[in-house]
């Protein structure tokens, strides 16, 4: 016995049509915008990006802060936008494609931290270059807020404010923007490059659990027993979403070391450091190669399935073992 008159069965089914077709739309949808963005040539795009500004030369710096527009600007316009704050299918669905994001936007942050705290100043008593005062904390902004304002909006401003930055770099007249291509700059960055690395490759290692040695310290005089060792690992639903995170800072992390190479290319080179940081690219490049399963695998470490989070830590342990060297060819004097 239907519950429903004639009429109201009708609405009933076009309303379920519309709800089935809305819902293959999304999916169809969401797999395109799950597609992660191409690579690109740091050099060419900063001399793309000079031509079309008017400005007749790529000034040493140039080709890293216009990486790092780039970067960002890819984050917020690639395929289906920026999708971490969105609220709505398909975009609320994508999880691996908003941790790829995540990741990405680390290494953005990174960045522009360090061209506003060591690249654009000459010593530690330099004041500090006003645009970018302005874009490094537009980038430390929530990444999920969807608006009033908006995540998108904020890191907008962040482009501009080093737009700005960098029409003033390129610009020999005007000395309120310059770029210190050195060993120790470069260093410091770096530095900072390895601890990320560093925990991505313990996160990761972790998609099949890992025993270590428990290195908390009690409390001078407690009574408690610290035991001897401890079982990390990353939840199920978690392990593609680690997958992810690493491949968006990998991905963000090439650009800058390709740009990085061709900036400080005198500095690195007079420290004997070129190949160092060559090989740091080539193991990062290991990370971008296409995943061919339609899911991340968790096989056992050697077990009769893949572990894709295994084979990308290995692939992070290699590049940050060759920053910890290259960092040490970059202190000596």
């Amino acid at each position: 016995m239907w519950l429903f008159p004639e009429e109201g069965r009708l609405w009933l089914r076009w309303g379920i049509a519309a709800v089935a077709i809305y819902l293959l739309g999304a999916v169809l949808v969401g797999l395109y915008w799950s597609a992660n963005p191409d690579s690109f040539d740091p050099v060419a795009e900063a001399k793309v990006m000079a031509e079309q500004r008017g400005q007749e030369k790529v000034v040493n710096g140039y080709t890293t802060t216009a990486t790092l527009i780039n970067v960002a600007d890819i984050l917020l316009h690639k395929p289906g936008g920026y999708l971490h704050n969105d609220i709505f299918p398909p975009g609320v669905w994508l999880d691996n494609t908003r941790a790829w994001e995540f990741g990405v936007v680390v290494q953005v942050r990174d960045m522009a931290r360090a061209l506003r705290k060591d690249f654009s100043r000459s010593q530690s008593q330099s004041r500090e270059q006003t645009d970018l005062t302005v874009a490094e904390p537009q980038f430390s902004f929530s990444t999920d807020s969807w608006m009033l304002p908006s995540t998108e909006s904020q890191y907008q401003e962040g482009i501009n404010a080093l737009y700005r930055y960098l029409d003033k770099l390129s610009n020999p007249t005007n000395g309120n923007a310059e770029f210190f291509a050195r060993a120790d700059n470069l260093n410091n960055w770096l530095g900072d490059v390895s601890t990320r690395l560093g925990s991505l490759s313990q996160r990761l290692s972790a998609s099949v659990g890992q025993r270590v040695v428990n290195t908390d310290q009690l409390e001078p005089g407690s009574d408690e027993v610290a035991t001897e060792d401890q079982t990390v690992k990353t939840p199920w639903l978690e392990i593609d979403n680690v997958f992810y995170e690493a491949r968006g800072t990998t991905w963000a992390l090439l650009e800058f070391l390709r740009a990085v190479e061709h900036d400080f290319g005198p500095a690195l080179a007079k420290k004997n450091a070129l190949v160092s940081l060559r090989q740091v690219i080539r193991e990062l490049e290991g990370t971008q190669e296409t995943v061919w399963s339609p899911m991340i695998l968790n096989g056992s470490g050697f077990g009769l399935f893949a572990n894709h989070s295994l084979v990308m830590a290995n692939y992070i342990s290699r590049a940050n073992a060759a920053i910890i060297d290259l960092r040490e060819l970059l202190s000596k004097g």
